[in-house]
């Protein structure tokens, strides 16, 4: 785990605990080797829960660290998807929603993950545990969604800039290679993405939100895998499986989220059949990192309500 100055900051960025509960491992699935890892509990009891974690679009494990540390009480389990961070791309698939949920089923295969597995989707991750579940009933206990994508990204106020997103990922994979990368892993760029998206008023928060970003959004294994997971991320939402994810779900959305507008989000809580909403105030997308504490709380609640 990368050590963080939290001394400036009014609370600590993350507790003594997390390295210590941290255990680092990989696996080859289908031919693709795949890191991943595991956050031990502080103490293991028979209540103990295992939860499979699926992070955002060019995230990687490291996005949802802050909300491990505030679980010392659960087993939780992080692959960095194919494609990104430490983990190779498909080699013959193209990285769709759907063969990302092979992946899930694969990799919980592997590792011996049992029907009372709690499935965890951030973002983009939201999408691919939905659709995983969807299409997989009975396969995982409950579903958690942060920042779920709850409406097609290619309609409405987002329209525009998906278009010209989408552009801009097709011009990187077109361009030379020194070129295409230069752009994808811009620094200006990514530091556009984070201010925009950074809520917060706690500068020591935002300086380290702007340095997560910087040093593990370009972590990605190459430009053509980056474009396909991106239009996957934009070409589908949790809304179009809603309806048959029949298992207890809960959704954590922030308030000024401007990726999955909270309108969206009630939309989407109406269409499950066993759904429940949180709405966590003066955060956007980054719930991750912002406010885990509040996350982690509507996490624990919810699991406590829906015993595997």
């Amino acid at each position: 785990m990368e050590n963080v100055d939290t001394e400036s900051s009014p609370t600590p960025l993350f507790s003594h605990e997390l390295e210590a509960r941290t255990v680092p491992a990989e696996v080859v699935l289908a031919g693709v080797k795949v890191a991943y890892w595991t956050y031990e509990p502080v103490r293991v009891t028979p209540e103990t829960r295992t939860v499979l974690v699926m992070h955002g679009f060019r995230g990687d494990h490291h996005g949802l660290l802050r909300v491990a540390d505030q679980l010392p009480g659960l087993r939780l389990i992080m692959p960095d998807l194919p494609g990104f961070g430490g983990s190779a791309a498909f080699t013959a698939d193209e990285h769709s929603v759907e063969r990302y949920g092979r992946f899930i089923a694969e990799f919980m295969a592997a590792l011996g993950l049992g029907r009372d597995t709690v499935l965890l989707g951030h973002s983009f991750g939201s999408i691919v545990a939905s659709h995983f579940v969807a299409a997989n009933p009975g396969t995982v206990a409950e579903l958690i969604l942060i920042n779920p994508i709850a409406a097609p990204a290619l309609e409405g106020n987002k329209g525009l800039m998906t278009k010209l997103a989408i552009l801009y990922y097709e011009a990187a994979a077109r361009l030379p290679r020194t070129l295409g990368h230069a752009l994808l892993r811009s620094q200006l760029i990514v530091r556009v993405m984070s201010e925009a998206m950074a809520k917060t008023p706690d500068k020591a928060l935002r300086r380290f939100v702007h340095a997560q970003h910087s040093a593990y959004f370009s972590a990605f294994a190459d430009r053509e895998s980056l474009l396909e997971a991106f239009k996957a991320s934009v070409g589908n939402n949790v809304s179009e499986v809603a309806c048959r994810l029949t298992l207890p779900v809960l959704l954590i959305a922030g308030e000024k989220d401007q990726i999955a507008a909270l309108p969206d989000q009630y939309k989407l809580l109406a269409l499950l059949p066993d759904g429940h909403l949180d709405v966590i105030p003066g955060v956007g997308h980054l719930i991750h990192y912002e406010t885990p504490e509040s996350a982690a709380g509507f996490i624990l609640r919810f699991l406590k309500d829906h015993t595997a």
